[in-house]
């Protein structure tokens, strides 16, 4: 006849020392692959492509500073070479999310609690989540019906998190920023339309 299994019952120290290690950040666990892991995305369909920790400015928004405006851009590159860009220590520059034309897919590429550097404003940037769309200004065949749906639903969920309105006082274009020499998301971009997604959503 086998012998029955037991389960040992654990002891006061063996529990006490369990705790204790559940306590110790995952990061700081010796011989763990925790910088391999995906960072965690602040807008669940979105992929982590995170940019250089050059390009942007570590904070703890929206404690740090109040998040109140949403700045819509266009890239004027396509979406791999923006990635490309918002990798490149050297090039200073990053936004928290990148919208592909194709299909929507959304890349978030700075944590919401970061300030990314997309405004050329500082005071805006504080304040200001950046989103890129990929294309350029004078052609509109890159703004896609995916782009457009898929860039409001992200623009609605920025707004519901930090009780931002759903207006064109609030979520404004890259060239409605003070001091702004941009010119995106340019006159091509459909406003009227965006703006009824985005409050639809």
């Amino acid at each position: 006849m086998e012998r029955e299994r037991t389960t040992p019952v654990p002891t006061r120290r063996r529990l006490l020392k369990g705790a204790a290690l559940a306590a110790v950040p995952y990061t700081l666990l010796s011989g763990t692959h925790a910088a391999a892991r995906p960072q965690a995305v602040d807008y669940p369909s979105a992929e982590w492509q995170p940019a250089s920790t050059s390009n942007y400015t570590v904070s703890s928004r929206p404690t740090a500073y109040p998040v109140d405006h949403v700045v819509i851009h266009v890239t004027q590159e396509t979406y791999a070479d923006t990635l490309a860009i918002f990798r490149d220590p050297a090039r200073q520059v990053s936004a928290h999310y990148v919208v592909r034309s194709s299909d929507g897919h959304v890349a978030q590429c700075v944590h919401e609690a970061d300030v990314a550097w997309h405004a050329g404003n500082w005071d805006y940037n504080t304040r200001s989540i950046g989103i890129e769309h990929e294309g350029w200004v004078d052609r509109p065949e890159y703004f896609t019906n995916a782009l457009y749906e898929q860039s409001a639903l992200l623009t609605a969920a920025v707004c519901a998190r930090y009780g931002i309105p759903r207006d064109r006082t609030h979520i404004i274009g890259h060239h409605e920023v003070p001091g702004s020499d941009h010119t995106d998301p340019g006159p091509l971009w459909d406003w009227t339309r965006y703006i009824r997604l985005v409050n639809f959503a």
